[in-house]
């Protein structure tokens, strides 16, 4: 798989193709009492039924709320094709207005829209804003429940150089189907396989399953320290980089404001923190991050300064409300990796 990717960075760009959920997103911040109040616990992501989204609509009505289009890896996606880097989306969506303004949304952004209309709502994600920044996700699949490998474009997937999954594609039977066909794909092809765990919890329901996912498929894998230590069973975020090091070629593991440890060929590297300590905003800390490195990456750069652009755009991202970037962010960021 390394092979082939140098290959392609020598002879052209690489381009990425990713399978995710597209999500409206619904910012609001919260104190402590409404989330006690809403019997949510603080800091984590929740699947939520319909009835549960309609009750937190309800409660945060009238508050200051922001809209834009989410979901972890579909953000990835975007901040990678507004570096420059050719990506891919698949994901479903709801037959509705909100599907609408999705793909739309989706392809003024530069991504390839690979989205299919689904006989079911829109997803969405609630995500409430602690007073110490810290964010509460609550997440209706809707349509995207419904996404299987038959909605798979096995074209795209086999034009494509790197492929990018998280964990919160374990979910649904349909969605692991989906993404397992192109795993294989990948595989049969010697190409790159990147897979970001993204959620602690998703961790403790399919440990054993993605421990085998990582030591069959996986070339680069993404995880924070709690993520990780649900995986290894060990508080030590170094230690638990070394033990994912030993299942794929390169391990990453995030540690808030400590930085981020990287192991390649089982040679650990500590990456700084960068940017604001004091965050507005963690939401799509990870995702940026991920996206930092696999420009980097694809750039063809030493994995130190693919640490180091994670960790500088990870930076930014918590400086502002939202997953995605502002265009004079963008334009700071493009000026300070050169990008024209």
């Amino acid at each position: 798989m390394f092979t082939h990717i140098l290959k392609v960075i020598i002879f052209g760009m690489a381009s990425i193709y990713g399978i995710g959920n597209p999500l409206i997103d619904y910012l609001c911040s919260v104190n402590d009492e409404d989330l006690h109040n809403l019997g949510l616990n603080k800091g984590i992501m929740l699947l939520i039924d319909a009835k549960k989204q309609a009750e937190i609509i309800e409660y945060t009505k009238g508050r200051e709320i922001k809209y834009s289009c989410g979901g972890s890896c579909p953000n990835t996606m975007v901040t990678l094709c507004s570096l420059g880097i050719k990506t891919t989306l698949a994901g479903g969506v709801g037959n509705d207005k909100l599907g609408e303004m999705y793909r739309k949304k989706l392809q003024e952004s530069g991504v390839k829209d690979e989205c299919v209309y689904k006989d079911a709502v829109t997803g969405t994600s609630i995500i409430l804003i602690s007073d110490d920044k810290e964010r509460t996700m609550n997440t209706y699949l809707g349509a995207n429940r419904l996404f299987d490998s038959s909605d798979i474009n096995e074209e795209s997937a086999k034009k494509s150089d790197i492929f990018y999954f998280t964990g919160y594609m374990w979910d649904t039977e349909p969605q692991q189907r989906a993404v397992k066909k192109v795993l294989d794909i990948f595989k049969n092809e010697g190409k790159t396989i990147a897979f970001d765990l993204a959620d602690p919890f998703a961790v403790g329901r399919y440990r054993q399953t993605f421990l085998s996912l990582i030591k069959e498929y996986c070339d680069i894998v993404f995880a924070n320290s709690e993520e990780a230590r649900f995986l290894f069973d060990n508080y030590d975020a170094y230690e638990c980089c070394k033990s994912m090091g030993k299942l794929c070629p390169i391990a990453i593991v995030k540690n808030g404001k400590k930085g981020s440890y990287i192991s390649k060929d089982r040679t650990i590297y500590r990456i700084p923190l960068y940017g604001n300590s004091n965050p507005v905003d963690t939401t799509g800390a990870g995702d940026t991050y991920a996206a930092g490195f696999l420009y980097g990456y694809v750039k063809g750069y030493d994995i130190e300064t693919c640490g180091n652009i994670a960790s500088y755009l990870a930076g930014e991202i918590i400086s502002q409300l939202g997953a995605q970037f502002s265009q004079d962010q963008l334009d700071k960021i493009k000026k300070k990796l050169e990008i024209k």
